[in-house]
């Protein structure tokens, strides 16, 4: 760039010329070299330039792979339903801590009773923990477990009623459970056996945030499923979502320190070792309800993929409201989650026996959560 133009004016060989002219004489020579001031100027001024382009290469470079990613998922979201995706009695609900800790009584059991009523649930995952940091868990922290078993028993008699044990792993804090000690472990598994002594009749397990490979997850799986078999109880265990491209969690995890999702084949690890798998089909960061849904439809065909007959697969449905990081209430919705579940399951194995849904959580359901789900899944 050449120097600012100003208006002001200066000689130049005898004759005044307007700063920015072509020549300054009809003989033709030339104006005077600019300055350092106009010489600062016109570097800084590339600079911007240049800097500018940078930042709009970065922006589309972002941007478009998400808007990419987000139309396909609209996309996603469309399609016909398959004849009988609906419910196959297999469906799941978490439950507060409430109902062992004491302050649900005989009335709030009955209407939980005739809510479930004609429903597809058939398992009741009950807050009973949380577990301490080295594995074990305080019998003081469940003592109406064993009258909420009976209770549920005597009004929903089929329905079992599963402790929900759960704790924050120390992958990415300085706090919290480490699976790579053995005796925490050990621990985890002694606990298995207190609640099924309690009367429960399954374990089901929800660790986060778990690193998608952790072979000592897997280890405890192991020895977690030889007491559960032993006691002819189940083991469920809540999962994370499923990578959907190869590889993403090392990405997110390189970008943001939170690999949150798990490869396709960790999911089939775990699957395997499992009666139950429980997949947190939500907080997915989902801004649209036709995304969302896309996104659910795509989860559910890659759990199909990899999840074995002989394991119940459940998504699980958003019954709960909030608006945060990862989560938008108008996006992520029960309708719109189970017509994902039913596009997958139309598209991947639309005749799957060992299959339903799962919903989070009890307390924060309202009534159009529960139609939702009996219009879209029960039919």
């Amino acid at each position: 760039m050449g120097m600012e133009t100003t208006g002001r004016t200066e000689p130049v060989s005898g004759s005044e010329v307007t700063e920015g002219s072509a020549s300054a004489t009809p003989g033709g020579a030339q104006d005077a070299p600019p300055g350092p001031q106009a010489t600062a100027r016109s570097r800084r001024a590339r600079l911007v330039r240049r800097a500018r382009r940078i930042a709009l290469a970065l922006v589309l470079a972002l941007l478009v792979p998400v808007l990419a990613a987000e139309t396909a998922l609209y996309v996603n979201h469309t399609g016909d339903l398959a004849p009988g995706t609906r419910t196959r009695d297999r469906d799941a609900l978490w439950l507060g801590h409430a109902w062992v800790d004491g302050r649900k009584k005989d009335a709030d059991v009955r209407a939980l009773a005739d809510r479930l009523r004609d429903t597809g649930i058939r398992d009741l995952y009950v807050h009973t923990g949380p577990l301490e940091h080295d594995g074990t868990l305080p019998k003081s922290v469940y003592p109406k477990a064993r009258w909420f078993i009976d209770a549920v028993h005597r009004e929903l008699p089929g329905v079992r009623v599963q402790a929900f044990l759960g704790d924050v792993l120390a992958t990415e804090r300085p706090d919290g459970m480490r699976l790579e000690q053995p005796g925490t472990r050990a621990a985890v598994v002694a606990s298995a056996r207190q609640v099924l002594d309690t009367g429960y009749e399954g374990v089901h397990l929800d660790l986060e945030p778990l690193h998608s490979g952790d072979r000592d997850y897997l280890a405890l799986l192991d020895a977690l499923r030889s007491v559960t078999r032993s006691r002819d109880a189940r083991l469920s265990v809540a999962a994370h979502q499923i990578d959907a491209l190869p590889g993403f969690h090392t990405l997110w995890g390189g970008v943001t320190g939170h690999p949150k999702g798990w490869s396709q084949r960790f999911f089939g690890q775990v699957a395997r070792r499992v009666d139950q798998i429980a997949v947190m089909s939500y907080d997915t960061m989902q801004p649209l309800e036709s995304t969302y849904s896309g996104y659910v439809a795509q989860q559910t065909s890659l759990a199909l993929e990899v999840t074995p007959s002989s394991t119940d697969l459940l998504m699980g449905l958003p019954f709960f409201h909030e608006n945060r990081f990862g989560h938008w209430n108008h996006a992520e919705t029960v309708r719109a989650a189970v017509r994902g579940v039913r596009l997958g399951l139309s598209r991947t194995d639309a005749d799957r026996a060992r299959f339903g849904v799962a919903l989070y959580i009890d307390f924060a359901a309202t009534g159009a959560d529960w139609r939702a789900y009996e219009e879209g899944w029960l039919g």
